[in-house]
């Protein structure tokens, strides 16, 4: 029951960012291209730009799963670092733990992979890590503990069953899928993140 509703709860968000954060949902918003609610369908007025900004920052954050704080966080390193900030802020959020164990099809959506990661699933470089947020550098290895590989999850997952609703894995990660090892092997470029954002806009959100 508790699934089911997670379940609607992600398809009704969905609808209302416009953009599908499980296969659940992708399905359900083929079928039904609108927002959520009885004037769905109506059409809207033109948003506020403070809006638009707002809806930006919303969809980056629900594709990562994570909460405004750390979001937040998140930005204020991007700021700091040499670069774009928008492209910069993207780049950090995709070098995540959770991120990438989703990337390299360990998981089938990123609040399983949260879940792979604080259940002690997952390794990196040998060591069980339990922090999603764990921020993995170039040349670690990411893998599957080898406790956990008789699991059936990983088992499906080292059979190649997400692939089928998973991006292309981006070419800064070296994915070994039947056994369960991924190497980062150089820091993400915003251009290959497979995430639907528009980042200048959030940029422009914190920046009010």
């Amino acid at each position: 029951m508790a699934n089911n509703t997670r379940a609607r709860r992600k398809v009704r968000i969905s609808r209302a960012l416009g953009i599908a954060l499980t296969p659940k949902a992708e399905k359900y918003m083929e079928r039904r291209p609108y927002g959520p609610g009885q004037h769905g369908r109506a059409r809207k007025k033109q948003d506020s730009d403070y809006a638009v900004r707002l809806r930006e920052k919303q969809r980056l954050r629900a594709q990562y799963g994570i909460r405004e704080a750390q979001m937040t966080r998140v930005f204020e390193e991007a700021r700091r670092t040499a670069g774009l900030t928008g492209e910069n802020l993207v780049e950090l959020l995709e070098m995540r733990l959770d991120a990438l164990v989703l990337r390299a099809g360990f998981a089938r959506t990123i609040a399983q992979a949260r879940q792979l990661v604080v259940h002690r699933h997952i390794t990196v470089d040998g060591k069980r890590v339990d922090r999603p947020s764990f921020r993995v550098s170039e040349g670690q290895v990411i893998a599957v503990h080898e406790r956990s590989e008789k699991f059936e999850p990983f088992q499906l997952a080292a059979a190649g069953a997400h692939r089928d609703v998973l991006p292309t894995v981006p070419s800064y990660l070296d994915v070994k899928l039947e056994s369960l090892q991924a190497t980062l092997v150089r820091r993400p470029k915003r251009s290959e993140v497979p995430v639907t954002c528009e980042e200048n806009l959030v940029v422009e959100y914190y920046a009010r």
